[in-house]
């Protein structure tokens, strides 16, 4: 199952795709976008930000920034579980 997650901290509204666990991650990564959001060296998912004609990787804003973070974060093992 791939989650999906409308983010309104822009306008239009952002999608981004969550991959719940690695079976989805593979398939988002298999059918999925060239870049996503992952925690390197460690246990999380794949979140991908569907960017729009014209958007581009450097010039997402930081709330959407933001959300994309917090949406790793979340679906990773030491964010989820580690509370430092």
């Amino acid at each position: 199952m791939v989650y999906y997650f409308t983010s309104n901290t822009v306008t239009p509204a952002a999608f981004i795709y969550v991959g719940k666990d690695k079976v989805e991650n593979e398939d988002l990564i298999k059918h999925g976008l060239e870049n996503d959001f992952h925690v390197d060296n460690l246990s999380s998912a794949h979140v991908y930000l569907r960017l729009r004609k014209g958007e581009s990787w450097e010039n997402i804003p930081q709330e959407l920034l933001e959300d994309c973070a917090q949406l790793t974060k979340a679906n990773s093992i030491e964010g989820t579980f580690n509370t430092r």
